[in-house]
């Protein structure tokens, strides 16, 4: 399937959508931070220690949660985005700006999308769209 390209427009009419499920999604990752940090707390042993698959067998919620996180991730491809980070609810969309390839980039909270960045930079290459 070729490539989908957006222009900013057909991006921006997705970001009431993408709210929405980065919200979610964001509410699910906390939920399971959470889980995993009073798991090694009650353990004694450090966050990346933790069997996560025994506690997710332990606390059905759990995998209630991480079901729902799979589906957000799931809609948010659907819709053409590119995850780019969760914590930050980074979400690219490609597009063409002068005949290259580049990123729109959005970030969880932004209105409508200000900014791109080259293919092959990322979150800390950022450019405006509209310079002043």
């Amino acid at each position: 399937m070729p490539q989908k390209y957006f222009t900013v427009e057909e991006a921006n009419e997705l970001i009431p959508r993408l709210e929405l499920i980065m919200a979610r999604a964001q509410q699910h990752r906390v939920a399971l931070l959470e889980a995993i940090t009073a798991a090694a707390r009650l353990a004694g042993v450090e966050a990346a220690d933790v069997d996560v698959e025994a506690l997710l067998e332990s606390e059905p919620a759990l995998r209630d949660a991480v079901a729902d996180l799979g589906r957000c991730l799931d809609e948010i491809g659907a819709c053409g985005g590119q995850i780019k980070g969760l914590e930050l609810g980074l979400i690219d969309f490609p597009a063409l700006r002068g005949g290259e390839e580049v990123l729109l980039c959005w970030q969880f909270g932004e209105k409508e999308i200000t900014h791109f960045h080259a293919a092959d930079e990322g979150f800390s290459g950022r450019k405006p769209l509209f310079p002043d």
